[in-house]
């Protein structure tokens, strides 16, 4: 039974300790005590007996998952800023709003997308394998030789708020060249403070880029955006870091770019069927392979939570919530 007054919210995971805090004082909430990944047909249990949802980016919400008789819940407070694990026309059509939690997780995803860049040029992923496994035997001048960072070019497939963060760590602390594709790019004041140089087409970025950068949002349009056609034009001593969606890269023509040598090496943080990754990828030496730690720190995690809660909030005094995105 829900608390008299009180709407009841299905929580799919755990979610730091103050943001569960805080949706308990709220809301008559459910959370996911043993952060389990709930089924189908747990889904489709909690949008029958609940008013509100908050999903998370493993979350298949489907038509088939929103066509449940009867439909209680009224919003799906997506905990994440990506909601293409949503049917958003679906939702739309059964009077279902949906919200996200942009802004918040902005920097530690740039963070994270330079840390990979950093990594996969300077193999250091390998070079802990090498420590780790007991290999080393000593500083020596041919050992490891990876590629220096500072004064290279860096391409950007999308200058949204990410792409812009990851263009200004580039350009002011590494000195890079930065240019990018964006079919809908920012203000040209924007694009000036970061020396960024707008090209006509993701190929056009791929043959001058010596680091490749994704961020690009996932859509029909953008599934396989890297392709075998795509990859082919990147230089064989350029590199792919991938911290946007994982369906946006084909991970089987990716393969088979890398066993060519038509790239020098890629370091990806999603993954197009995750938590699967193609079993290729992890016998790759020259490929950085992190499990979707974006926004994983406490700061931001917490900060995803509260913008989520204040969504549900909004929505149930009657207001329309910020983050509203269906």
């Amino acid at each position: 039974m829900s608390a008299p007054g009180r709407p009841t919210v299905v929580v799919t995971r755990r979610l730091p300790a103050p943001v569960e805090a805080e949706l308990e004082r709220a809301f008559d909430a459910r959370l996911s005590r043993d952060d389990h990944p709930l089924t189908p047909a747990q889904l489709k249990d909690a949008l029958r007996g609940a008013d509100a949802l908050v999903p998370t980016v493993s979350d298949r919400i489907t038509g088939d998952t929103l066509a449940v008789e009867p439909l209680r819940a009224r919003i799906l407070a997506n905990y994440g800023v990506g909601f293409n694990h949503i049917d958003v026309a679906a939702a739309n059509a059964r009077g279902v709003v949906v919200t996200n939690t942009p802004e918040v997780l902005t920097d530690d995803t740039a963070d994270d997308a330079v840390m990979l860049l950093l990594m996969v040029a300077r193999r250091a992923g390998e070079g802990e394998r090498h420590v780790r496994s007991g290999a080393w035997t000593g500083w020596r001048p041919t050992h490891m030789l990876g590629t220096k960072v500072t004064g290279k070019t860096l391409g950007l497939i999308g200058l949204g708020r990410i792409g812009r963060a990851v263009a200004r760590r580039a350009h002011h602390g590494f000195g890079m060249r930065v240019l990018f594709h964006d079919p809908y790019p920012p203000p040209a004041d924007v694009v000036a403070d970061l020396a960024a140089e707008p090209r006509a087409t993701v190929e056009d970025v791929l043959r001058e880029a010596d680091f490749v950068s994704l961020h690009s949002p996932a859509t029909p349009e953008t599934r396989h955006l890297m392709n075998a056609e795509r990859l082919a034009c990147m230089r064989p001593t350029a590199f792919l870091i991938n911290t946007a969606r994982g369906d946006i890269v084909d991970e089987a023509a990716l393969v088979a770019a890398l066993r060519r040598g038509q790239l020098a090496g890629a370091a990806l943080d999603v993954y197009e069927k995750e938590p699967h990754v193609t079993p290729d990828l992890l016998t790759m030496e020259n490929v950085v392979l992190l499990p979707h730690l974006g926004s994983a720190t406490e700061e931001t995690r917490v900060a995803m939570g509260m913008r989520a809660l204040d969504n549900l909030t909004a929505f149930f005094a009657g207001a329309t919530p910020r983050d509203r995105v269906a």
